[in-house]
């Protein structure tokens, strides 16, 4: 539901001329983007069949995210590969235990072993040491806090209509 000059734009900067990996070529809002000086932990997740996101365009966001990274390829294709819960033993998933992140997908492929069942108890491993303490939820929501409660759930900004 994106509006059509938007749409436009979205689809020639991010596909046909792939502008969002190189340094400084997109701007957004007045502010240049550049993958390289993002240094956070990112996991990779790619399926090996996808029609959508296809792996080697997964895997190529290893060579430009410059922080931590994880780089996990799941069997079959972009939903059944990401949406099988670990409860389904369903699919696999293959990793690198030596965290390596060649040049090409093929290089990595060579090093990775296959794991039965869901990628996602990786992912909940991967969480889990980015995280900080765990702290208990809030019992009750706005107390204490600038943000105070205006009515009850939904609200009536949910039932406005466009």
């Amino acid at each position: 539901n994106l509006p059509g000059p938007f749409y436009a734009w979205y689809l020639r900067n991010m596909y046909l001329e792939n502008n969002l990996v190189k340094p400084n070529c997109l701007t957004v809002c007045g502010e240049s983007i550049d993958l390289r000086s993002i240094t956070l932990p990112a996991y990779i997740y790619g399926s090996r069949e996808d029609h959508i996101v296809p792996i080697h365009s997964a895997y190529a966001t290893t060579q430009v995210l410059t922080g931590d990274k994880r780089f996990v390829m799941g069997a079959s294709g972009h939903i059944a590969g990401v949406i099988n819960p670990p409860a389904k033993n369903k699919r696999s998933h293959w990793i690198r235990d030596d965290g390596q992140l060649p040049e090409t997908l093929e290089a990595w492929t060579e090093g990775a072993q296959e794991h039965a069942g869901s990628w996602w108890t990786d992912w909940a491993s991967w969480l889990q040491q980015h995280s900080g303490k765990l702290i208990p939820a809030p019992k009750t929501y706005g107390k204490g806090s600038s943000f105070k409660v205006i009515e009850p759930a939904p609200g009536r900004y949910v039932k406005q209509k466009a």
